[in-house]
C-alpha cells in the first residue's frame, strides 16, 4: 500500500505518523506538502496528522481544509482512497466535509494528554480488523476534543455502525455519546482523536496497542 502523510504549517505529529507507519509496516510514507496541487500516482492511503494546523487559527482545522491540497484529498476519498485522521486530522476532515459533526473545545476548557481506555463497537472495519479484543489503550493529547453533531447526525452514525470508537471509561473532553471517532459512509475514511502512531513501539509510554490499526490498514501480521 502507498501511503503519504501531509504536512501543514503547525503539524507536529507527521514524523511520529510516518516513523509509526514505517514501524509496522516496513515501508516509509511518503511526505506531502499542503501547498501542493496534485497527489502521487498510485496512492492508496493518505494520512492526516496531529499538531496545530495554522495555530488553530478561526477553528481547529479551518485554514488547513481550505488548503490547495486538501482538494485532491476530497477527489481521491471520492475515488474510495483510504484517508485516515488523527486529532487534528480529525479536526480537519470535519471542516472538509469529508466526516459529519465538528470538534469543539474540551468541555473543561483544559489541555488533556494522558493514556484513555477505548471501547471498538465494531471489529470488522478496514481500520480495526486485526484486533480480537474491543478494548484498547491509547493517548490522547488535545484542547478541542469535543465531538458534536446533530441529533439526525448522531442517529445515522449510531443505525450505520459508522461510530468508529468510543471512550470506554473516561470522557476526557465531553464528546456526545462519549464518541472518540467516526468513519465516512464507506467507512474507507477515519476521524479520531485518540493517537495510535504514539502506541506501536514497546519502548515508548504509549504502549503498543496502535500497532494493530496499521497492521488492519495494511493487512499484515504484527
Amino acid at each position: 500500500m502507498k501511503t503519504a502523510v501531509i504536512t501543514f504549517p503547525g503539524s507536529n505529529c507527521d514524523r511520529d505518523m510516518r516513523d509509526a507507519v514505517a514501524y509496522v509496516t516496513g515501508k516509509r510514507p511518503l511526505t506531502l506538502w499542503h501547498g501542493e496541487d496534485s497527489l502521487p500516482n498510485g496512492l492508496d492511503c493518505i494520512i492526516i496528522p496531529g499538531g496545530f494546523s495554522y495555530g488553530d487559527y478561526l477553528r481547529c482545522g479551518a485554514i488547513a481544509a481550505r488548503s490547495p491540497l486538501m482538494n485532491e484529498v476530497r477527489r481521491f476519498a471520492e475515488r474510495g482512497g483510504y484517508v485516515f485522521g488523527v486529532c487534528n486530522g480529525f479536526q480537519i476532515l470535519t471542516e472538509a466535509g469529508l466526516l459529519p459533526g465538528a470538534l469543539l473545545p474540551n468541555r473543561n476548557m483544559r489541555f488533556v494528554a494522558k493514556n484513555v481506555m477505548l471501547h471498538l463497537p465494531r471489529t470488522d472495519t478496514p481500520f480495526f480488523r486485526h484486533y480480537d479484543r474491543a478494548i484498547l489503550s491509547l493517548p490522547v493529547a488535545h484542547h478541542d476534543g469535543c465531538y458534536v453533531a446533530s441529533k439526525e447526525t448522531l442517529r445515522c452514525l449510531q443505525d450505520s455502525g459508522r461510530i468508529a470508537c468510543i471512550y470506554a471509561e473516561e470522557n476526557p473532553n465531553g464528546s456526545v455519546a462519549d464518541i472518540a471517532g467516526v468513519y465516512s459512509d464507506n467507512f474507507r475514511v477515519l476521524g479520531m482523536m485518540p493517537h495510535p502512531e504514539r502506541a506501536v513501539d514497546p519502548l515508548t509510554a504509549g504502549g503498543t496497542d496502535g500497532t494493530g490499526l496499521f497492521a488492519s490498514l495494511y493487512n499484515i501480521k504484527e
